[in-house]
């Protein structure tokens, strides 16, 4: 009986270890600039449903073990209430990537998103339905299609930097959604007119055949390049140095792409520290063409000359 009874344990513990979500997300709902008009409570109540549809979801049909879930951030900040339950808001999204070997995580996303109007009422069901990504509702809907759009990007960056194109699914399944978003005179982010930062050109760029360099840049910056640093650093910087060679000519075919803004976001701190231990001769290598992709963080790479 007792032998029954743990193969019984064993078998759920097993279970359970096979269907872990892929997600392990810290979700913040803040409101500092809605005044006392609205119940603070609402943005609890929103900010705990939002952290069950993020990790509670199965995202995909790969098993997940509790140690293998990507661990990432989602600020909403309510910044205005519009009346009828209607708010609008900025996302920040940021994810990280364990590196082999290392206690060190890499950011593989940061990125703000300023065009988030939705619809909520306190308890109601954060539903999202893949062949129904408009639902009954545009302004309801906007909020979980949003989520999920960045879900499938973190998700695609995620499997990129374990694999050559690994992420392509991923990355298919957030155009789809900006395929079929949506729609609405207060919803915004969704259509390449609307501006050239916003979900329409991330997923754009990302998947376009122009910037196909890009995703062999991800696989070589992390799986050939951080993940061998421990073991041998100089082989580690010469995958990195390769993967901004490969950047580096998707800059020169199209400068300012939101491609790059949104890599460059993630990793200018970090490439400052990798390329702050080489030799002199490759660090100006290093600071020459990351002064050239990146020219807001110029200043920040003129330090390794």
């Amino acid at each position: 009986m007792r032998k029954t009874f743990f193969l019984l344990i064993l078998g759920l513990c097993s279970h359970l270890l096979v269907q872990a979500q892929e997600l392990r997300a810290t979700v913040s709902v803040v409101a500092n600039q809605i005044g006392t008009a609205v119940d603070r409570k609402v943005f609890v109540t929103l900010q705990n449903q939002i952290t069950e549809f993020l990790n509670n979801r199965r995202w995909t049909e790969d098993s997940y073990s509790q140690g293998e879930r990507i661990d990432c951030n989602f600020l909403l900040n309510v910044t205005q209430s519009v009346g009828n339950n209607t708010y609008k808001a900025s996302l920040t999204v940021q994810a990280t990537r364990p590196v082999f070997n290392a206690s060190y995580t890499t950011s593989v996303m940061n990125t703000m998103d300023n065009n988030v109007t939705f619809k909520y009422v306190e308890f109601q069901q954060l539903e999202f339905n893949e062949n129904r990504i408009g639902g009954n509702d545009a302004l309801v809907s906007n909020l979980t299609a949003t989520l999920a759009y960045y879900v499938y990007i973190i998700l695609g960056m995620d499997y990129d930097s374990f694999s050559l194109r690994g992420g392509d699914p991923y990355f298919k399944k957030a155009q789809v959604i900006t395929n079929n978003a949506p729609d609405g005179k207060d919803i915004a982010g969704w259509k390449a007119f609307e501006g050239n930062r916003n979900r329409y050109w991330l997923q754009d760029n990302i998947l376009n055949s122009k910037y196909s360099r890009f995703h062999e840049a991800m696989y070589l910056y992390h799986r050939q390049g951080l993940d061998v640093m421990y073991d041998d650093p100089a082989k580690g910087r010469a995958s990195i140095n390769n993967a901004l060679q490969l950047l580096l000519a998707i800059h020169e075919d199209t400068p300012n792409t939101m491609l790059l803004a949104t890599f460059f976001t993630a990793k200018s701190d970090e490439l400052l520290k990798i390329f702050s231990q080489a030799p002199p001769q490759e660090k100006q290598r290093a600071s020459a063409m990351l002064q050239r992709m990146d020219v807001p963080n110029a200043q920040k790479y003129a330090q390794l000359k």
